[in-house]
């Protein structure tokens, strides 16, 4: 293939996957460049494509009501080789899209290696450009390496903006006490591969919970390096330390919320928090802590987790941890197409580029993968980004310069309605009767999801 038909794409993560596939998938040849295993990270355990190294959830499914739901939906229209893997690879988890890790990031490197476009070259790559490679994206997520990293800094002119992303424990199953524990998501909900009784919930009173907070907040934690002590958190995924210091009741409204559930093993009296545990693997021996990204060192998360009832003799396959993401100022740097302004061969996905959460990162690499085979298409007009009502849309238009995003205080951000722009929504139901609080609230996310999809399909030719 010559060299001025393929597409050079840094990075086999979640975005790097999804974009050698798209253009793959369009034809074109691509390579695709992994450094591990020859170079590890602080957080990856293996070689694998798309492993995951934080949490094994999707997030919600639901693209009725749900913005992120909605995006899983666009992605699958798209042909998303991370919703393919998603789908094959799910777990019991409510209302949200749970993978067994091991699964997905298998199916993932499988369909790649076998894909006759697609060469899978291991290396570290350490400058920027790349000697003949007309098309070039830039993948390599929130753990990029330190000589890239340079490499881009000085391309850009603009030292990495950065955040803390923290990592929750994993628990074997067979250490977990069920005579203190029961299987039920909130309200019952099934969601995608699931009964309804897809966590294990773990009771707290109101004595425990005060405890469980003191320790979280007086329990040793990680010392940060000095370059790192200036680096923010991401509000999406703060360690569970963090979120107490906000205030003794922040946890019992996050992800300790016990509503929507009873315990069987006492009835009549409602705890005072629940943290919940969530399915890792498909066999169901590993379950993950659901909200417990932690900086606290090992020998505390132990001490302090044991405490939780149920827990008493937990034993971890995996304690929880801490590390630094880099990302740009998207803004300020790249365009509609995620080009570099600078070097417009250059593109930019996944977390690099400022979106937060495994499937925003998945779809920049799918829209710059769509960018950049369009360009190879002789005679035709570059491929616009979709419509800002949709869910891709509002990512671009928030990463590149959005409304929400400013230039001096650009921040990672998940996908969220807030993105979007005003919809019409009808004023009274079925029934003639007038909208009002909740109803509304519900009827403009359902505008938002029906519309974005209608647009969406529109944009890819499909209507």
């Amino acid at each position: 293939m010559p060299e001025n038909r393929t597409v050079h794409v840094i990075g086999a993560g979640l975005a790097g996957s999804e974009a050698a596939w798209q253009i793959a998938s369009g034809g074109y040849h691509v390579v695709l460049h992994e450094m591990r295993p020859q170079k590890m990270t602080d957080a990856h355990k293996g070689g694998g494509c798309a492993e995951l190294v934080c949490s094994n959830s999707f997030r919600s499914d639901d693209h009725g009501r749900n913005a992120v739901g909605l995006l899983h939906e666009e992605m699958r229209l798209a042909n998303s080789l991370i919703m393919q893997a998603a789908d094959a690879t799910k777990l019991p988890a409510g209302g949200a899209l749970a993978v067994d890790r091991e699964a997905f990031s298998d199916f993932v490197t499988a369909k790649l290696q076998s894909h006759e476009l697609i060469t899978i070259k291991t290396g570290e790559i350490k400058q920027l450009p790349l000697e003949n490679a007309p098309s070039t994206i830039v993948a390599t997520g929130p753990l990029t390496s330190d000589a890239l990293g340079e490499a881009i800094g000085a391309l850009t002119g603009y030292d990495e903006l950065a955040f803390f992303d923290a990592i929750a424990p994993i628990i074997h199953k067979d250490s977990i006490d069920f005579e203190k524990v029961w299987f039920q998501s909130r309200y019952d909900k099934p969601g995608p591969g699931g009964t309804g009784a897809d966590y294990i919930n773990c009771p707290l009173d109101e004595q425990q919970y005060n405890t469980f907070v003191h320790d979280l907040l007086t329990g040793e934690k990680t010392e940060f390096r000095d370059w790192e002590k200036n680096t923010p958190y991401f509000d999406g995924c703060l360690p569970i330390e963090v979120m107490a210091e906000r205030g003794p009741e922040t946890l019992r409204h996050g992800p300790m919320k016990p509503v929507g559930l009873t315990n069987p093993h006492n009835p009549d009296i409602k705890p005072h928090a629940v943290l919940q545990l969530r399915q890792d693997n498909a066999l169901g021996s590993l379950w993950n802590m659901v909200g417990f990204q932690t900086k606290l060192v090992y020998s505390e998360q132990t001490r302090i987790f044991r405490k939780i009832p149920g827990l008493e003799k937990a034993v971890f396959a995996r304690l929880g941890g801490l590390h630094r993401n880099t990302f740009l100022n998207s803004p300020e740097l790249l365009d509609k197409s995620l080009r570099l302004h600078k070097e417009p061969a250059l593109r930019f996905a996944g977390q690099i580029t400022g979106v937060e959460g495994y499937v925003e990162s998945a779809a920049t690499g799918l829209l710059a993968g769509r960018f950049a085979a369009r360009e190879l298409q002789q005679g035709t007009s570059p491929l616009p980004p979709p419509p800002v009502t949709t869910a891709h849309g509002a990512l671009i238009e928030h990463i590149t310069g959005g409304h929400l995003a400013e230039k001096k205080s650009f921040q990672p951000m998940n996908v969220n309605f807030g993105l979007f722009p005003p919809v019409e929504i009808p004023k009274t139901d079925e029934n003639g009767r007038k909208l009002r609080g909740k109803q509304k609230g519900i009827a403009r996310k359902e505008a938002n999801c029906h519309r974005a999809l209608t647009d969406f399909r529109r944009w890819l030719g499909q209507q």
